[in-house]
């Protein structure tokens, strides 16, 4: 008779795990907030990640042991930085841009303003391998005095996609791509990739 009630109460647990566990939706563009609108140049995309149930965290406590960075700007904690940067490898004799995308995503519990002077987000530089920097993304864009704000809610990412020059690369070498925030130093990632002909 405990042996039926233990697997009875394994089973419905496992059940409760799997209902309390939220899909993730496919990515596609979601209206910001009605309270602040989000004004920016940069095209942004908004999505939300998949959330853990209780249950799931219970049986799997150590499945997601990702650490979130501390920030020296407590405002900022719970903000998690990707980087992603295509095509890999570089050629450089097909492509004359390649595209950066960074994901800033929001892993804490409360929402986090970021406020702008200009309708600049992001900075984008290719350096050498003596961190020597060789383009910027800023170079070739005109940037306005225009202030906005992004508001990234919990569980949120939101998308920077943008091309930067690869006249100064030259092949068969290893360069880095620098993105950062020039409001928000702390908010910076970096990612290697390599260059063809």
């Amino acid at each position: 008779m405990i042996r039926q009630a233990i697997i009875f109460s394994i089973v419905l647990a496992t059940a409760l795990g799997l209902l309390a566990q939220e899909r993730t939706p496919e990515p596609s563009a979601s209206p910001a907030p009605p309270a602040a609108p989000v004004t920016t140049a940069t095209p942004i995309t908004t999505t939300t990640l998949q959330k853990r149930g209780f249950i799931g965290r219970i049986f799997h406590p150590f499945s997601s042991s990702e650490v979130l960075p501390k920030y020296n700007d407590r405002r900022l904690r719970g903000l998690i930085l990707d980087l992603q940067v295509s095509p890999q490898p570089v050629r450089l004799s097909e492509i004359r841009q390649m595209e950066v995308k960074l994901t800033v995503t929001n892993m804490g519990n409360r929402m986090i303003s970021l406020d702008f002077p200009t309708d600049q987000r992001i900075e984008i530089q290719l350096l050498n391998s003596a961190d020597a920097v060789l383009t910027k993304w800023s170079e070739n864009h005109a940037i306005k005095e225009k202030p906005g704000t992004v508001l990234i809610n919990p569980g949120e990412h939101v998308e920077y996609k943008e091309n930067i020059a690869t006249r100064d690369l030259t092949p068969g070498k290893v360069f880095t791509a620098n993105v950062f925030f020039p409001k928000y130093p702390d908010l910076h990632i970096r990612q290697k990739f390599l260059t063809e002909p």
